[in-house]
């Protein structure tokens, strides 16, 4: 290495970029047309039908994108790809931060795509709530899964999405079955956020816990335990093995506290040291059995049917405050209002009447 030339490290430090509507719209638009302006949505529903990951990630996203153009065309490919969807196993993770996720994911993903079956992971990353930035480093904590030609991540920036699930994860999840992807995880931030976004969205939901930290009476208070299918003790090797097994008789007695799910499964509690890879094979063994029990019972296809329409209902709330919140009219007022609530020239609630009553004239 020359000595004039300074050492590039790959840990160096770059800032956040912000995600309001300006720069993403700016960021995107350069993506999607750079050396490939003409590439229409009938070249690229084709192009993902037939596997091609590049062509997957510029629909992805286009359909993260703010842009009414793209939003248009976003559409138009996953209208073209549904008839290639609902044939994959959608498995929601989750847990805090530091509880080893991506080892865990890298651990279990590994066990998925050495056997052959293509696996594609939705890693969402937490977004700052000064700068909005996103460090979007799930592909370096999971190196090994990223090498694998079975598989496919994509991270995304959480934005200001409860339960840290990226706006659009819900159509990037179509566009990854429509390119074959027999098992889709959806990871999630997991820092206390609504984790119904994600339950709403996945087959089978994964909680993943730490012992020795607090963590049981934690999760039983916020109460996700009633939304987890299996929860997954971590970490459990060394000298915290001991700690986890005492975990484990905790979260047992916890789950007594409710009742059985609608199709009568009763969540287990399993542990696993992902960095030891002790424990995997059970976790997945059990959720094979979880989707066969399902299936069998027609549960399966009745919880996907009740998540469609709560997403119709969820999409068309989105749309009614992006097109409201995007009103050249709103976009003036709003700035006004502003001015005279913080001058006590009226009230946030006397605002919000009047800036509603310009789009509903």
């Amino acid at each position: 290495m020359s000595k004039n030339k300074p050492h590039k490290s790959a840990l160096s430090k770059h800032e956040g970029v912000s995600q309001n509507e300006t720069t993403n719209r700016a960021a995107i638009s350069k993506f999607l047309n750079k050396r490939n302006k003409d590439f229409s949505s009938d070249a690229l529903a084709n192009a993902i039908v037939k596997g091609d990951t590049i062509a997957l990630s510029r629909a992805i996203t286009l359909v993260e994108s703010t842009n009414p153009k793209h939003l248009q065309k976003a559409n138009e490919v996953l209208a073209k790809c549904l008839p290639y969807t609902n044939n994959s196993i959608r498995i929601g993770i989750t847990g805090v931060p530091g509880v080893g996720k991506s080892t865990f994911i890298e651990a279990l993903g590994n066990n998925i795509a050495n056997n052959s079956s293509k696996l594609a992971v939705l890693a969402v990353d937490p977004s700052s709530s000064i700068t909005k930035g996103s460090i979007l480093g799930d592909k370096t904590r999971m190196e090994q899964l990223a090498n694998n030609p079975n598989v496919y991540i994509r991270p995304s920036a959480a934005g200001t999405s409860l339960g840290g699930v990226a706006r659009k994860t819900r159509e990037s999840i179509i566009l990854c079955e429509a390119c074959g992807f027999k098992y889709i995880f959806v990871e999630t931030v997991g820092v206390g956020q609504s984790e119904t976004v994600v339950h709403s969205m996945v087959d089978f939901f994964l909680l993943l816990k730490l012992a020795g930290a607090g963590d049981e009476l934690q999760g039983i208070k916020r109460g996700i335990i009633e939304l987890a299918d299996a929860i997954v003790i971590n970490k459990a090797d060394g000298n915290n093995f001991k700690n986890a097994q005492k975990a484990k008789v905790e979260f047992n007695r916890a789950l007594h506290l409710y009742p059985p799910k609608p199709n009568g499964w009763v969540p287990k509690v399993l542990l696993t040291s992902a960095t030891e890879s002790t424990g995997i094979d059970k976790v997945w063994e059990l959720i094979e059995m979880y989707v066969d029990q399902a299936k069998k019972e027609s549960f399966f296809s009745k919880k996907r049917m009740e998540q469609h329409t709560f997403w119709l209902h969820q999409t068309i709330e989105d749309r009614l405050k992006s097109n409201f919140y995007n009103n050249e009219q709103v976009k003036k007022a709003l700035h006004e209002q502003l001015t005279a609530i913080e001058n006590n020239q009226t009230t946030p609630f006397a605002a919000a009447q009047y800036l509603l009553s310009l789009v509903s004239k």
